[in-house]
């Protein structure tokens, strides 16, 4: 367990202090503690919901209470597995029910490096809501340089097929978008303020907040765009492969349909064809087919086709 009053800095304290001399507090507990000192905290609240299902990052309005959970890709695998963890709040401070020390190593963060002109419950959650897209910019930016020298390859190359490390990427942007879409309106909810939990000054640490995820959002949806402009360019370069490979069989189909038409002609077996007794017959026919292939060559290069 660790427990912090909400000061100058986040202040380390015991259990027992964290209701003395008015300030407010953060709390990060496990399961097993939380089910343990949960009627020490005098805070009307039931999250044991959000501990059994933590499928999404929300923020749910109750009585006396605002409960919650977070889902936040692991940005080293953002498919894989996410971290999970639970909250609840009410005017004196917040708990956090975390068990897997995601949560509990981001308020220690918070504690080292943190200190505040104006403390509020309200500023300790903007800076851990901030931990939580932390280096998210410099992760996109990363994807998109993927992306750059993937248009690069693709343009240099011939490509048999859309390169399996886009799939991957679109598939994990996806994943982004949804959680900024959760985060946002998580945002959007603690702004509310329906039970008059914040200060209405300090409302504007979940507008900013806000706003920076939107923009966040906004470059994933740039990005999912870049992605289906790289699909369609592998589509066209596959076309434009395509195309000059029947451009080529046309070609050869072409300059073989008369020579075809030449040696059917004089493949028939009738007595009396005109060339058969003539010594210079077949030099002549040899001529004419190749005089046939060359003015075709001629005719394709002109014609640009070749």
């Amino acid at each position: 367990m660790d427990c912090f009053r909400i000061e100058e800095k986040l202040t380390p304290c015991a259990f027992e202090e964290l209701n003395k001399g008015g300030a407010q507090f953060a709390a990060v507990l496990d399961s097993a503690e939380w089910r343990q000192y949960r009627e020490s905290f005098d805070m009307v609240i039931d999250v044991e919901s959000d501990l059994s299902d933590r499928h999404e990052t929300k923020a749910v309005v109750n009585l006396d209470s605002l409960t919650g959970s977070f889902l936040v890709p692991d940005r080293a695998n953002i498919s894989g597995t996410r971290h999970c963890f639970s909250f609840a709040l009410d005017e004196k401070g917040i708990v956090i029910i975390d068990d897997e020390g995601y949560a509990a190593e981001l308020t220690r963060g918070i504690a080292r490096r943190k200190k505040w002109r104006y403390p509020s419950l309200e500023r300790f959650i903007y800076d851990l809501l901030e931990c939580v897209i932390d280096g998210d910019l410099k992760l996109l930016e990363g994807i998109e340089k993927r992306l750059n020298d993937s248009e690069r390859e693709i343009l240099a190359g011939s490509p048999d097929e859309f390169p399996e490390e886009l799939n991957d990427v679109r598939g994990d942007l996806l994943d982004l978008r949804v959680h900024y879409e959760q985060l946002i309106d998580l945002g959007q909810e603690l702004e509310e303020n329906e039970n008059g939990f914040f200060k209405a000054e300090n409302l504007r640490y979940f507008r900013l907040f806000t706003e920076r995820v939107t923009r966040l959002q906004d470059t994933v949806t740039s990005l999912r765009e870049y992605v289906v402009q790289l699909r369609d360019l592998v589509h066209s370069r596959l076309e434009v492969r395509q195309n000059r490979i029947m451009t080529l069989l046309t070609v050869i189909t072409s300059i073989f349909m008369p020579l075809t038409l030449i040696t059917g002609w004089y493949g028939m077996n009738f007595r009396f064809m005109p060339e058969l007794d003539k010594p210079y017959a077949y030099p002549i026919v040899l001529a004419v087919c190749i005089g046939i292939v060359v003015g075709c060559l001629i005719w394709f290069k002109k014609k640009k086709w070749m």
